[in-house]
């Protein structure tokens, strides 16, 4: 039986969320698409009773919250579930083990599966494993990732508990972006340990995500329990959100169309933007750029005008330091590489960038909108001082990316603080986009965005790349990049002397 819930969540009165029928799917695992800021966490939070009603104000059903949390479905769905939160450092204790709170409260009543562990941490000895769980989650130890991990680890023990308990079909479950920090390698094994546990019993999960090429994987290696899988988007219906059915073809059928292809008569200089040699040392650690089709042959970096280059590498290991390096943002021990002809070392000055660099032959759109942008300035002035190239008035850099229809004065003059995240990372990327820079590098280009925003975003990379843009993509997206970017253009990072793979 399913559930459908109208939800109005407001702060000082100014609507966050307002949603006339979302449902609520029992026994069913649910994907949660749309742009990052639409509502999803809000939503699922409101549901599991975790919103402080001195901070906002929320209805579900015309009720008034504390009404809401009163009743016997409410008080079943926190008690018989599990929330899973995006930032894992908000819910970890910084001054208990991580042991300790793997058996915290309800979970002690069931012991850690060691196997889950280890599948958790492959590679990992028992020795190992053992020093880890005696570690407190402090800021920098363990990773996001491993953090993530430790959270998705008490889920499945609370499954565990509850499906003995007779009342697996009372809870929900909620996972909210539980792999954001893994890369397919491990989100794929998460992913496989909770279907797992939903096949012995099945619970009512709420999976978070802007990882569409997780529809690719369940397809291809779950189509069995499609009957009991969905996939929904929220979308903005005017002062609303609204939840829709996404149909998994339009993503697939899409990855397999967006191979670039270069037309006859395509011209530009085919120069050597970069040239970055092989081996580079940064933090004390040491670093070497690989082939991704062979990660065992070691090559220079090498990006022309024109060229589309994907720079791959696990969580943690440095892509973005990489990319820092070349922006002259971090100071490295060790490293040679040409830019537009000139060679840089770590012996040269950081004045070069300033001069004769930053804007005028590199830029950087960073993974973070938030840290990238003045949350205080409007979005007008979000270009002011750039030289908008062929575009009359701010209104047509915004095509690109925004519908026309939200493109309206009041937009315009919106502080960038009350952005949803999608909308800011939009305008982060277009910044970058219309600077009159040669070579452009793009961190996390499509993070936090819904289906239609990605595929904007990945027509205005190509049609940059036409007009001779260099650029240079990380992202952990990797269905889609791998199937945008030329397979002689793809590279791997590692550090050297472990096993990066």
């Amino acid at each position: 039986m399913d559930t459908k819930y109208n939800i109005e969540i407001k702060k000082k009165n100014k609507p966050l969320v307002v949603i006339d029928e979302y449902t609520l799917e029992e026994n069913k695992i649910t994907f949660l698409f749309g742009e990052s800021g639409i509502g999803k966490s809000l939503i699922s939070k409101a549901l599991m009773g975790l919103i402080d009603s001195e901070d906002l104000t929320v209805k579900i059903n015309n009720q008034k919250y504390d009404d809401y949390l009163k009743q016997q479905k409410s008080i079943e769905l926190l008690k018989n579930g599990f929330f899973v939160f995006q930032e894992p450092s908000s819910h970890l204790h910084p001054l208990l083990t991580l042991e300790s709170q793997l058996n915290e409260g309800l979970l002690a009543e069931k012991e850690l599966d060691i196997e889950e562990l280890k599948r958790l941490w492959q590679g990992k000895s028992a020795e190992e494993l053992k020093r880890f769980l005696k570690v407190y989650p402090k800021p920098y130890r363990p990773s996001g990732g491993e953090k993530q991990r430790v959270l998705c680890l008490m889920a499945l023990k609370k499954m565990d508990i509850v499906q003995k308990a007779g009342m697996g079909d009372k809870g929900l479950f909620v996972f909210d972006e539980p792999t954001g920090n893994l890369d397919n390698f491990y989100r794929n094994i998460f992913i496989s340990l909770l279907i797992e546990k939903y096949i012995e019993s099945p619970f009512t999960i709420t999976f978070i995500t802007h990882d569409y090429s997780i529809i690719s994987f369940i397809q291809k290696k779950y189509p069995h329990l499609l009957k009991d899988i969905r996939f929904k988007e929220l979308y903005r219906k005017q002062n609303k959100v609204a939840e829709k059915e996404f149909i998994p073809s339009e993503y697939i059928n899409w990855v397999k169309s967006i191979k670039v292809r270069i037309p006859d008569g395509e011209r530009y200089d085919k120069s050597i933007l970069l040239k970055f040699k092989k081996d580079f040392s940064v933090f004390g650690k040491q670093f070497t750029i690989c082939d991704d089709n062979n990660r065992e042959r070691e090559t220079d970096l090498i990006v022309e005008a024109g060229d589309i280059v994907y720079l791959k590498a696990p969580s943690g290991v440095g892509k973005t330091t990489f990319a820092k390096i070349i922006m002259g943002l971090v100071k490295a021990e060790k490293y040679n590489f040409w830019l537009n002809g000139i060679e840089i070392t770590e012996k040269k000055s950081a004045n070069i960038w300033r001069n004769k660099l930053w804007g005028k032959v590199i830029s950087m759109v960073f993974q973070h909108a938030d840290e990238a942008l003045n949350q205080k300035s409007k979005v007008k002035e979000v270009f002011d001082g750039i030289k908008l190239n062929h575009h009359a008035e701010v209104k047509d850099v915004l095509l690109d990316l925004f519908d026309p229809e939200i493109i309206t004065d009041f937009f315009l003059n919106k502080k960038i603080d009350s952005l949803s995240g999608g909308q800011k990372q939009k305008l982060n990327l277009l910044r970058g986009f219309v600077l009159d820079a040669k070579l452009l590098i793009l961190d996390e280009p499509v993070n936090g965005m819904d289906f239609e925003s990605i595929k904007k975003v990945i027509n205005l990379i190509e049609k940059k790349r036409r007009l001779g843009l260099g650029i240079i993509l990380i992202s952990h997206n990797e269905e889609i990049f791998d199937s945008f970017v030329d397979e002689n253009k793809k590279y791997y990072l590692k550090e050297k002397g472990k096993n990066n793979f």
